[in-house]
């Protein structure tokens, strides 16, 4: 019931979050600073201190192939972030082309699917492990998913700017139903907590990877001190409870 109302709650995110116009300026949103600054907090004080752990306790009773991969969870956590850097700089190229041939500073179709296709796995990803974290306790979910409606407030304006319209007429909707997929998947499914650690590796590193790109170009003009508050005030909360 709560992971329901969760994964609708998210998935309002991604529809209305465009209607934010103040985000949409330069210098960059403080709030949107503020956001990567608590989905960087998650990670790095809940995400990877579950990743060690479980790495610690149940790399002896898998088989092979998953015992590699629970014992090497931070390798996964670096595909997850090269992954998506990849992804990002494959936009950036389609965009810097279109506008040497006068098509616009916007993505190609194609490498709009490409993108859109990343995300949505990205998202489904998300809803999937968002009844995992209702196994932990309403406190964990919640804490979870506020930082992920954050990072996909943060998120939705870097999409946006890479494909302009097409994302608020397509886009956006696809990112959307993926929650809901993702956590339907999730409801009607179980999987060995190992796999679990490799998905939340996987999304720790995409986490990690899609917020720096969005603070760290010197264009963007991001507010660190926006950044620093949202990074520190959250992870002090997290381990208040």
């Amino acid at each position: 019931m709560y992971t329901a109302i969760c994964a609708i709650a998210l998935a309002i995110v991604h529809l209305f979050s465009g209607k934010l116009r103040f985000l949409h300026y330069t210098p960059r949103s403080r709030w949107l600073s503020f956001g990567s600054g608590v989905s960087v907090a998650y990670v790095f004080v809940h995400i990877l201190p579950e990743l060690s752990q479980a790495q610690e306790t149940l790399q002896n009773s898998l088989d092979t192939g998953l015992a590699f991969l629970e014992h090497h969870v931070y390798l996964v956590a670096l595909v997850g972030l090269a992954v998506f850097y990849g992804l990002e700089r494959f936009a950036k190229k389609s965009r810097q082309r279109n506008q040497k041939t006068g098509k616009g500073d916007v993505t190609s179709s194609e490498v709009f699917w490409i993108h859109i296709a990343a995300f949505a796995i990205y998202n489904a990803l998300i809803g999937y492990l968002l009844v995992h974290r209702e196994e932990s306790g309403i406190k964990s979910l919640l804490f979870f998913s506020f930082a992920m409606a954050l990072h996909f407030v943060v998120n939705d304006n870097g999409l946006r700017e890479n494909h302009k319209q097409v994302y608020d007429r397509l886009g956006r909707w696809l990112l959307a139903a993926a929650i809901v997929v993702g956590w339907v998947i999730g409801t009607v499914t179980a999987i060995h907590q190992a796999a679990i650690a490799v998905l939340f590796a996987f999304l720790a590193g995409g986490i990690v990877l899609n917020v720096l790109k969005e603070e760290l170009p010197e264009e963007r003009e991001s507010r660190f001190w926006a950044f620093a508050v949202g990074t520190i005030s959250y992870a002090i909360l997290l381990l208040a409870f």
